[in-house]
């Protein structure tokens, strides 16, 4: 299981490094990805996992619990489902209150982004910094600067079941 998880980190990282389609065979080749025998397993948290040739690989979150302090649940059964979206947020432009049934994790590229929780949590991300986000509670996420807020989302959900829930307004 740490392999796979260890792969699609390396594989998100290179949705973000941008490079050409040939840098990205050198890294496969260089942690192993191509012949199956790379493994970072031992790697610390806080040191870089990869370096070579100005290729500096970091944890950004490696965690067992929410930013709220809640333990992750367990995945659900089923046929795993990988969904991976850029949310752009417009300056002072709120999300409705909604939840995700599912473990997911972000990391904030551009702008400023508050999110509440509906028991008056708060956390504010600016950008590069990571979150790994509360599940099955309700919470909303507020632009409050001045540039739009680009995020990506990576969400580890089950084939046929939703990454997110809008709460309905006759719930409250």
């Amino acid at each position: 299981m740490k392999t796979v998880i260890v792969r699609l980190q390396l594989i998100i990282l290179l949705l973000f490094v941008g490079c050409t389609s040939s840098a990205h065979e050198s890294i496969l080749e260089t942690v192993g990805l191509k012949t199956g025998i790379g493994s970072i397993e031992h790697a610390s948290a806080d040191s870089p996992v990869i370096t070579e040739n100005s290729v500096d690989v970091k944890v950004l979150v490696k965690t067992t619990s929410s930013w709220d302090g809640s333990k992750l649940p367990d995945y659900p059964g089923g046929q795993p489902e990988i969904t991976i979206l850029k949310i752009t947020i417009p300056p002072g432009v709120s999300l409705p209150l909604h939840k995700h049934p599912v473990i997911n994790a972000g990391v904030l590229l551009k702008g400023e982004l508050t999110v509440r929780t509906d028991t008056g949590e708060r956390l504010h991300l600016k950008a590069g910094e990571a979150i790994a986000e509360v599940v099955n509670t309700w919470h909303c996420g507020k632009n409050e600067g001045n540039i739009p807020a680009e995020i990506i989302v990576f969400y580890a959900g089950t084939q046929g079941l939703p990454i997110t829930i809008q709460q309905n307004i006759l719930e409250k």
